[in-house]
């Protein structure tokens, strides 16, 4: 059987797909006609089968390098009203970063490419997606849900649509991964609040973070080699680039909601080591109006934590 990767290179970093070319077309189109019983995966058409615009009610697809979808669509919802309301429950995940095909895979069936057979997405697309976004579902409660079993699509020796991504250049590279934490930039209401909190985590670093691809679904970020170190802790001097790099690399939603969608700014981050990673509690945006956190960093040299027990000691760890 034709091995068709239903992909045609898309653009995958503004995550859309280009124009089919005319090979592209015509493979489909003699591969169609051949083709013979449509098997488990109910490649063929319901009679009720009609091509619609995209609306740009529905976020999720809209825009997404097709402009008509199949309704009813693979999850059998029957009116653009219905396919609309479900497919926007999808967005908080999809802001949550977990995995770059995750926009292609759902719209694969909530919005199905106009064609005359329906075109499922690889079974190996699905079990990506769901490697990565499950376990985030799971932070608040929901299931991989059954409509999305990843049994119920077709291998990928069949006409599929597979993943986007190079796998050779994708299995080099660290993916980021979403988080179940959900940080954010701190208000600095005072410096004794500041230092109270860089007492109670294992380490505080002054950062510079700038955005490496700004058209990405998934953004990357790159940690500037200048740190100031308030606090290291448990942490050797020698890691603590390496770690906070990972950390980049790794808490993507964490680092994108601290970014704000700015493209570079300098952040006082501060936070614990857990598993030999680290873990970041809190930040706070660096700039001249911050008083408080300017303040807190200048005191944080001579100043002393107080233990459990009462007692003081000298916890500034400086370079």
């Amino acid at each position: 059987m034709l091995q068709l990767l239903v992909e045609e290179r898309m653009d995958a970093a503004n995550c859309r797909f280009p124009k089919p070319s005319m090979q592209w077309l015509l493979a489909v189109f003699i591969y169609l006609l051949t083709w013979g019983s449509p098997g488990v995966h109910g490649y063929f058409l319901r009679s009720s089968s009609r091509c619609t615009l995209i609306p740009r009610s529905m976020a999720l697809c809209y825009d997404i390098g097709y402009s008509e979808m199949r309704i009813p669509n693979l999850l059998q919802h029957e009116t653009m009203a219905e396919v609309t309301q479900q497919s926007s429950s999808w967005l908080p995940l999809l802001a949550r970063e977990c995995h770059p095909d995750a926009r292609i895979f759902l719209c694969s069936l909530f919005a199905p490419i106009c064609l005359d057979r329906f075109i499922y997405p690889c079974r190996s697309l699905c079990e990506a997606v769901r490697n990565s976004c499950a376990p985030i579902m799971a932070c608040y409660g929901y299931p991989w849900p059954e409509i999305l079993n990843c049994n119920k699509f077709p291998a990928d020796h069949n006409l599929c649509i597979s993943t986007i991504t190079d796998e050779t250049t994708w299995s080099r590279r660290t993916v980021p991964r979403a988080s179940c934490r959900d940080c954010e930039l701190e208000e600095a209401s005072t410096a004794k609040e500041i230092l109270e909190n860089v007492c109670a985590n294992d380490f505080a670093v002054k950062i510079r973070i700038s955005r490496k691809n700004t058209t990405s679904t998934i953004s990357a970020f790159d940690l500037d080699s200048k740190l100031e170190v308030l606090k290291h802790g448990p942490l050797l001097r020698v890691e603590i680039h390496p770690k906070l790099q990972h950390w980049l690399d790794l808490d993507a939603t964490c680092v994108h909601n601290i970014m704000r969608g700015t493209d570079t700014g300098v952040y006082v981050i501060i936070g614990e080591v857990q598993n030999d990673k680290v873990v970041v509690n809190k930040a706070y945006a660096w700039h001249k109006k911050n008083r408080n956190l300017q303040l807190a960093v200048r005191r944080w040299k001579h100043h002393r934590c107080r233990t459990e027990s009462g007692r003081r000691f000298q916890k500034s760890l400086l370079y």
